[in-house]
């Protein structure tokens, strides 16, 4: 699922599809409520897993559950929250973000803090993240080149005069 609220239905979907989450090729499998899912077996919700795309009324039993769910499945799983309710599933996922406006659990429960409650935010925070790790990649085979040159000299040095 991309968008997990307590937002009815209608609401939810509305939201989603703002936010081109979802379309109208997205089909009658890409909304459930939560009385829906708690209806489903956890079987049943894998099969459905790939094509939903909004849980609508969601509890906070049924954000740790489908976060459950989507890793036995080997996917890494996101998740966002700003209240105490979405602390569980945050703790369990994979990554997750809290909203500086937030509680202090929700924030205390994420791995990474929007202070500025801007997901673009999110986007130049992986930017940059990723040119620091490419920087230190550089780095680490400069520095194992000259490290390997010199333990050769060390090594070879007084074998050869």
């Amino acid at each position: 699922a991309e968008y997990m609220g307590g937002d009815r239905a209608e609401t939810a979907s509305a939201i989603a599809r703002e936010c081109g989450l979802l379309t109208d090729a997205s089909g009658a499998d890409a909304v459930i409520t939560s009385a829906e899912l708690n209806a489903l077996s956890d079987a049943q919700v894998q099969a459905r897993l790939p094509a939903l795309r909004v849980v609508a009324r969601a509890l906070p039993t049924d954000k740790s559950r489908l976060v459950s769910i989507a890793q036995t499945q080997d996917c890494v799983v996101g998740m966002t929250g700003d209240g105490v309710n979405d602390t569980a599933a945050l703790k369990q996922a994979d990554v997750s973000f809290a909203m500086g406006a937030g509680s202090e659990l929700a924030k205390e429960a994420s791995d990474i803090v929007i202070l500025d409650n801007n997901f673009a935010s999110v986007l130049q925070a992986a930017l940059y993240g990723r040119s620091i790790f490419k920087s230190i990649r550089r780095f680490v085979v400069f520095q194992s080149t000259i490290n390997l040159g010199s333990s050769i000299i060390v090594f070879l040095g007084p074998f050869l005069g």
